[in-house]
């Protein structure tokens, strides 16, 4: 994904170490959902599309390839990887029998490449929003941190394709836990990156 997907803008260079962490930022795909708040309060969907099996087996399978991915012979040689693998099928028939009895109900989070720092995040939608909108947001990071938290919308630029618009918001009520479990996610990832680059194990 192009890193133009851009969030908070820099810090000066008199900031200490521990508040730049909070800008290093990182090109990604986690799990998410987002809705818009409305002036009572409350949230709505943005988009009210169906589930389809394709989107729900998506959603179900991600934080276990992700499992897989950070854990590598530990879990795959492990005797509760077939559980696992047999919790994540049930959990599929059950949202796809759910969806054909009643369409629309089943909301859920969808694999989106997104733009992570800690201080906001930004990703392409088909909506465009405007600015000061805010969104109540469910990130999923790998493997099973979910986190949740208001953002406020900073701009929204049409894409090249004209295929919706980038979005870049800033966090409003990350809780320093969810914010240090972000950056160390976003750390994480630059490391994996780095050794990859180098043609190193992980």
């Amino acid at each position: 994904m192009a890193s133009s997907i851009m969030t908070a803008s820099t810090t000066s260079q008199s900031e200490d170490p521990d508040e730049r962490r909070e800008w290093i930022r990182i090109d990604d795909r986690v799990l998410m959902e987002y809705r818009l708040v409305t002036e009572g309060g409350t949230s709505v969907p943005v988009e009210l599309n169906r589930a389809t099996p394709e989107s729900i087996a998506a959603a179900v399978s991600k934080p276990t390839l992700d499992l897989l991915a950070r854990s590598s012979e530990i879990v795959v040689d492990s005797a509760v990887l077939p559980w696992i693998r047999k919790v994540d099928y049930l959990l599929e028939v059950m949202l796809n029998a759910l969806a054909i009895s009643q369409p629309f109900s089943v909301t859920m989070a969808q694999p989106t490449d997104v733009n992570l720092s800690g201080g906001g995040i930004g990703f392409v939608s088909l909506q465009e929003f405007a600015a000061d909108d805010q969104l109540a947001v469910k990130l999923i990071l790998p493997p099973f941190t979910m986190i949740r938290v208001h953002v406020k919308v900073i701009r929204a630029v049409p894409v090249a394709d004209g295929q919706g618009f980038t979005i870049a918001t800033e966090f409003v009520d990350l809780t320093p836990d969810d914010q240090e479990h972000l950056i160390r996610h976003i750390l994480h990832v630059q490391a994996q990156r780095l050794r990859a680059g180098r043609g190193q194990p992980n």
